[in-house]
């Protein structure tokens, strides 16, 4: 299990993949000591949680059900209420009312204060020690064994978003290696959102990713 990780100000520890520490690192105040805004990033929650959704729901109404094209029976004379069709909302098989149609979930949100709840959201993660930074993450080959050891090493039983700077044949390793593991995901940190900030106990990144964050957010 890795040292308790030890703040002064904005530095944090720095460990190997065997979780021993190695230096010190100063997190970027621009990113790590924003302005905390609770319902910022429940905004941005909101809106990503409603873009994924696809929106193909649908019901049909009793002009699109097949069958009943005649009168069931004659208007007057029986006794029973008049029915015009057999495919009424209020018959078995027949249409529906106020059902689910197809249509767009999507929801707007500045880039600016999207940015800002991501800041908000990593200036949380650090003050609640949930950024781990490591000097690097490569592994020898691709196995998902490989990978549970370094997270059990670096965060424990926590689940654990691991944030890479980029895509390369060594990133693409740690990738495959984690495919398989239900409490880690890995994401490129240009591909940074507020969904997998706030679902994942822990952050795992490496030094370099800090400059692509930078790029983005600071």
């Amino acid at each position: 299990m890795r040292e308790e990780m030890e703040r002064d100000a904005m530095k944090i520890d720095v460990f190997n993949m065997e979780g021993q520490k190695v230096s010190e690192f100063e997190l970027p105040a621009a990113i790590f000591e924003a302005k905390i805004n609770v319902d910022l990033m429940h905004q941005a929650y909101v809106r990503q949680m409603a873009n994924a959704r696809l929106g193909t729901h649908d019901t049909k109404l009793r002009g699109e059900v097949a069958g009943g094209g005649r009168k069931p029976w004659k208007q007057k004379g029986t006794g029973r209420a008049r029915q015009g069709s057999t495919r009424a909302a209020q018959w078995v098989g027949g249409g529906r009312i106020f059902t689910p149609h197809p249509r767009s979930y999507d929801q707007k949100m500045p880039l600016k204060m999207r940015r800002a709840a991501l800041r908000s959201a990593l200036t949380v993660k650090a003050s609640e020690l949930g950024i781990v930074m490591v000097d690097n993450l490569f592994l020898a080959e691709p196995k998902t064994k490989l990978m549970a050891k370094a997270l059990n090493t670096l965060v424990g039983q926590s689940s654990a978003l691991v944030v890479i700077p980029e895509k390369t044949a060594a990133y693409d390793v740690v990738i495959r290696s984690a495919n398989n593991l239900p409490d880690a995901k890995v994401l490129m940190a240009g591909y940074l959102n507020i969904r997998d900030l706030l679902s994942f106990d822990k952050v795992i990144m490496p030094v370099q990713a800090i400059d692509v964050l930078m790029s983005n957010l600071g």
